[in-house]
């Protein structure tokens, strides 16, 4: 029953790496569309953002299976 809750714990915590991901890519895709010629810059920035937001995620589901 404990694992069960974990993961339904987990799924619902994973809706905020989501919502930070999908806020990440608006904001790139926003900042391209205004200046294409600073896309390296914002891309770079971008998928840090991507790498930090889906560490968290991954942090979790690895918590909701060891607890």
């Amino acid at each position: 029953m404990g694992g069960s809750l974990n993961m339904v714990g987990y799924g619902l915590a994973a809706i905020g790496p989501g919502i930070g991901i999908g806020l990440i890519f608006a904001a790139y895709i926003s900042g391209v569309a205004r200046q294409p010629e600073a896309r390296g810059v914002l891309q770079s920035i971008a998928i840090l953002g991507f790498a930090l937001a889906e560490a968290l995620a991954i942090i979790g589901i690895g918590l909701a299976f060891a607890l």
